[in-house]
């Protein structure tokens, strides 16, 4: 391999990380069958309403915080998925396979 064919290939594999990354977050998980989820402005039931996610949705999770603990299809839990900016939804009611954090924390 040339020199500069070795540079391109490097450059493509740093470009290349970024790029996985990016895929990676891009992640959908289901909302539990049947039921219809609450949009929350924050990390509680007592924020604000902003919208309904209809029965059968999918969402992509940006961060994960704690909050209100809530009941729901898949447990208990305090942790709450941001799915859009302002918008909170339990993580009781998405199914990620796991009982823990599955995205970033979200920043205060």
């Amino acid at each position: 391999m040339t020199d500069a064919a070795a540079e391109t290939a490097t450059e493509a594999a740093a470009g290349a990380a970024p790029l996985a990354a990016a895929l990676a977050g891009r992640t959908t998980y289901p909302l539990a069958p049947g039921y219809r989820v609450n949009v929350r402005q924050g990390a509680g039931t007592n924020t604000a309403l902003v919208r309904q996610l209809p029965a059968g949705a999918q969402v992509q999770i940006r961060c994960q915080t704690r909050g209100q603990w809530v009941a729901g299809p898949y447990g208990s839990s305090n942790i709450w998925d941001n799915i859009a900016p302002g918008e909170y939804i339990s993580d009781t009611y998405v199914h990620t396979g796991s009982d823990g954090m599955v995205a970033p924390s979200c920043m205060s």
